[in-house]
């Protein structure tokens, strides 16, 4: 085999038609050498001997998208010291475009013996553990452009590549669960008649199935357990994972574009599948343990802001180098849209804090690629301080914890909620206004996959995670959750009927208020999971999406959303000012307050702790927002009446905020009045609304 010197960039293995090119990191290895695996898992071994800047290279003609291989480095095995390098276990490139087969967990994917960890462990792990593979990296994009969709235009879907599309009755079997699923028309049918704009993925980087869930029976069906930050996730494809996962993963990414539907990719670069001191030893910890990894004082073990055992060293140029490079591969090979960052507060972990100013956020702010794209943090971690909502970069949208819980509080009957709740529906500037971001910044959501799903969060107070096998400890006990008289399934028509009308009053909360919306896949459709608000190990019928599911509630949904596509009003691209707008040619503020007696809110209103009721006037001839033609963005004004209250209450419309107004939403029925339908009412009339119910009242412009 020829042995040409190659080049030490890019990383990875770069097919360019005639041969591939493979360079590799590490700063503190002695030697390293690839391994090419043949059919029946033979290797032919190369040694790296061309180093530049601690990367070694080469180049091999004839090599061909498909072939298998890995790294074999040796070096010192000294974990008091920070490194862990042993050459009999085959380590997966972290540049790896594409990965295959499975771990199947024996003892050599470990650095150690099993009951002995103080000893080295030179099993061969070869047999036992993934392989990175040769991809090949064109593809007929043809006349593919992303969509770009303005944020204030945006309706994100939160979903699960298997768990969305595995039991959907129009898709073939044959195909359910994979990349080529979410690209069939049924399922991308569903989606535009949804309105939504973009499709927010759960981890689809190569994750690792965990030891501890294999042994009991389940898997990690989420996939926060990612190894691989260049390699679509193997098992979500349809033809294979020799690297046809790559091209299946483009196919859907081109079909959703066509439709308009962006894709934003959850991303998980706080940390990978290899724990713990002791977790295996798939790639980084072998390669170089110390350049890639968060190390304790004492260097055996990790520093841990995650949870899962290990944290990825922000502070490594290396580090950053693989983040950096891996977002824009995914922008511009893969076509994707945008991120939403896992646990982001540990990437702004550059020594011990959350420094918003680390040098992650500045190469992002400075990349011209993926600066470019959404990047949508999950403001918390688990480390001291890691609570950081509304702390994140101008250029960032944050998942906005504080409007979940400010949603459920008042519905579920909260005292005092109600100050809040009003900063949370007007975009919360509370939390973004100070540093010039704009409502936009808020991504708003009710439920996600983390907890209850939102048929659940109406159904039960405690969280039922038994079959997660970890005696019902795992998961959020604090949930804001109400069963509404009964916990779980019931034949009880009034619970019933109460648990529809709060699902379709978190819908139109969402839908109403100024921000992002974020829906969970199947809350449209009255998914449930039983109770289980943890099931990132239910790869089963417990977690998919059960088609057709909710009828009734798909159309009220689909209605809510139209609405707010149909009117700027509810997706305003600026703070309201609490005033008027000269340039509405009207003496009315942009937004008003009042009580359900049709008074304008005071202080004293606003401090009530029992008040769970409240009118909100929307000036829709006040938005004071330039269109795309230069003119100014005029909309219908509207009321919004809000019921948390847990007995029926008369609101009397406002006087001189227009004179005749009619019903467009009304959460006691299943779904929205036919447009043109609704009752119409005048100012200073009365209209009762019942417990825990929402109005929303229309005046044309």
């Amino acid at each position: 085999m020829q042995v040409w010197p190659g080049q030490p960039y890019p990383l990875g293995a770069t097919y360019d038609g005639v041969g591939t090119n493979f360079a590799v990191f590490s700063e503190s290895a002695d030697r390293i050498e690839l391994c090419l695996l043949g059919p029946d898992d033979v290797e032919t071994t190369i040694e790296l001997r061309e180093t530049d800047a601690f990367v070694r290279h080469a180049y091999l003609p004839g090599i061909q998208p498909g072939q298998r291989y890995g790294f074999r480095v040796h070096g010192s095995y000294e974990p008091a010291r920070g490194q862990r390098h042993n050459g009999a276990k085959l380590l997966l490139d972290p540049y790896a475009k594409a990965m295959s087969g499975t771990i199947d967990w024996d003892e050599s994917v470990y650095g150690y013996h099993f009951g002995a960890p103080e000893r080295r462990n030179d099993l061969d792990s070869g047999p036992h553990t993934m392989h990175s593979v040769v991809i090949n990296p064109y593809f007929d994009w043809g006349n593919d452009r992303p969509p770009r969709t303005e944020y204030h235009r945006s309706v994100i879907y939160e979903a699960h590549v298997k768990g969305l599309t595995q039991l959907h009755p129009g898709i073939p079997e044959e195909i359910r669960g994979t990349y080529a699923a979410l690209a069939h028309p049924a399922l991308i049918e569903h989606l535009a008649k949804l309105g939504i704009t973009a499709i927010e993925l759960m981890p689809v980087h190569q994750f690792v199935r965990d030891h501890r869930l294999r042994d009991i029976g389940l898997s990690n069906y989420w996939g926060y357990n990612t190894i691989g930050f260049f390699a679509p996730h193997g098992s979500y494809s349809s033809v294979g994972d020799r690297g046809q996962q790559v091209q299946e993963f483009k196919s859907m990414v081109k079909a959703l574009h066509a439709a308009g539907i962006e894709v934003i990719l959850d991303v998980v670069y706080n940390h990978t599948a290899e724990g713990n001191h002791l977790g295996p030893t798939l790639s980084m910890r072998g390669l170089d343990n110390a350049s890639y990894y968060r190390l304790a004082p004492d260097r055996r073990y990790y520093t841990d802001t995650t949870g899962t055992g290990n944290s990825l060293l922000m502070r490594s140029p290396h580090v950053l180098q693989l983040i950096m490079d891996s977002l824009r591969y995914w922008v511009t090979e893969m076509h994707v849209d945008g991120f939403r960052f896992d646990l982001a507060a540990t990437l702004a972990r550059q020594f011990h804090e959350v420094d918003r100013l680390s040098s992650f956020f500045d190469l992002v702010q400075q990349d011209p690629v993926v600066s470019q794209a959404k990047l949508i943090a999950e403001p918390w971690d688990v480390g001291e301080g890691g609570y950081q909502v509304g702390n994140f970069p101008p250029l960032w949208t944050e998942w906005n914890g504080m409007y979940r819980d400010t949603v459920r509080d008042l519905w579920r009957g909260e005292n005092a909620t109600l100050a809040e709740f009003g900063s949370r529906l007007t975009g919360s500037s509370d939390l973004y206004q100070h540093d010039g971001r704009r409502p936009i910044a808020s991504i708003n959501f009710i439920t996600c996959h983390d907890g209850f799903t939102l048929r659940d969060l109406v159904s039960y107070n405690d969280k039922h995670n038994e079959a997660n096998g970890e005696h019902n400890r795992d998961g959020e006990s604090f949930n804001r959750s109400w069963n509404c008289g009964v916990e779980g399934p019931t034949k009880d028509t009034r619970v019933l009927e109460l648990r529809a009308r709060q699902q379709r009053n978190f819908i139109a909360t969402l839908l109403l208020s100024q921000g992002v919306p974020m829906l969970s896949h199947g809350d449209e459709l009255g998914r449930t999971q039983g109770g289980n608000n943890n099931a990132y190990c239910q790869d089963s019928e417990l977690s998919w999406v059960n088609w057709p599911g909710d009828g009734e509630l798909l159309e009220f949904t689909q209605g809510m959303v139209w609405l707010r596509r149909n009117h700027p009003v509810f997706r305003r691209r600026r703070f309201f000012r609490g005033r008027p707008v000269a340039a509405a040619h009207d003496d009315l503020t942009d937004i008003a307050w009042f009580t359900p007696g049709g008074e304008e809110m005071t202080e004293r209103d606003w401090s009530a702790s029992y008040a769970k009721s409240l009118t909100v006037f929307l000036n829709g001839a006040a938005i004071s927002e330039p269109d795309r033609r230069g003119g100014r963005i005029t909309d219908d004004s509207f009321l919004l009446l809000f019921n948390a209250h847990h007995e029926s209450l008369q609101f009397i419309v406002p006087r001189e905020h227009g004179e005749e107004w009619q019903v467009v939403v009304d959460t006691t029925l299943a779904t929205l009045p036919t447009p043109g339908t609704g009752l119409r009412v005048k100012e200073g009339d009365g209209l009762w609304l019942a417990d825990r119910s929402l109005l929303v009242l229309q005046r044309p412009a």
